[in-house]
């Protein structure tokens, strides 16, 4: 399976700040807003990723992730000169999912806690998987709704009147017929190709798997100012009381098994003197001293 982090967007929400970086690049915490959602799918196996941004900050995401290599994956970049919908990805990436199944993930989305996605990955056969989250506010989200056997009958796209609590978050697997569905819609009222239409006729055909995630679950929506300091004081709260960080790529490549331990030790040593590099030089030594105990 191949991954998409869709980047771009102009982020008016986050005005002045995306004046100096795109939306994704602004810190969460101590870390690049985008380095969350990487690290989500390397966690999960995907070792070639798509990177869909603006013309103008294309370059800046270059400049932080290069080809991926030093974490043992690869990362090509497209362009997405206006913003016509999350679905425009597929079109966008067309040559680079080829015939392979495929997973887009957005790139302000913080996801943290359970094994909801390696597992879904792992499992994932064909159709389409998505997720849904309880949420008090869902009128901001897609929204999908269940039948009394827990069953998704619709999905609808920031209803004024939701059906249900269950919000659908930026993340989507789906198989290779994606891009061919993509392909055939028209774009909504608001100018855009729906993600939520896309998963319509995935649950029209009978080919659409929603899993609800646990409790044990958080999802973090960065994409305003309020909201972007929320979750960095989460970030740092979780850090500092389990001493472990979110969003750290060269972790997940290591427990992936994508970098050998000299490979990581080598990258490790690269890095300037930090806290990020001091906590990446213990887990390092722990490695060491007990193994790698989980992928």
């Amino acid at each position: 399976m191949k991954g998409i982090i869709l980047a771009g967007g102009a982020g008016s929400r986050l005005y002045p700040l995306t004046q100096v970086a795109s939306k994704q690049l602004q810190p969460v915490y101590d870390k690049p807003m985008v380095y969350y959602p990487l690290t989500v799918l390397i966690a999960s196996g995907i070792r070639a990723f798509c990177l869909i941004s603006t013309p103008q900050d294309i370059p800046r995401f270059q400049q932080l992730l290069g080809d991926g290599k030093r974490w043992g994956i690869s990362i090509e970049y497209r362009e997405q000169a206006k913003p016509e919908g999350i679905a425009q990805a597929f079109l966008i990436a067309d040559s680079f999912i080829g015939s392979d199944p495929v997973t887009l993930i957005l790139g302000d989305n913080i996801f943290f806690g359970g094994d909801a996605f390696p597992r879904a990955f792992a499992d994932f056969k064909s159709g389409a998987t998505i997720f849904a989250y309880h949420v008090t506010d869902p009128q901001r989200y897609g929204v999908v709704e269940f039948d009394a056997e827990g069953r998704a009958v619709s999905l609808e796209e920031k209803p004024a009147q939701p059906r249900s609590n269950y919000a659908v978050p930026g993340v989507y697997l789906y198989d290779n017929e994606v891009v061919g569905i993509a392909r055939s819609l028209q774009p909504s009222p608001r100018g855009e190709l729906e993600i939520t239409d896309v998963n319509r006729e995935y649950l029209r055909r009978g080919a659409l798997r929603v899993q609800r995630l646990s409790r044990g679950t958080a999802w973090l929506d960065a994409g305003t100012s309020t909201s972007l300091h929320d979750a960095s004081a989460y970030v740092q709260t979780i850090e500092k009381r389990q001493g472990m960080k979110l969003g750290c790529p060269e972790e997940a490549a290591l427990y992936r098994g994508f970098l050998s331990l000299g490979q990581f030790e080598a990258l490790v040593s690269a890095m300037p003197v930090c806290e990020y590099r001091d906590y990446l030089a213990e887990l390092a030594a722990e490695v060491r001293r007990v193994g790698i105990k989980s992928a």
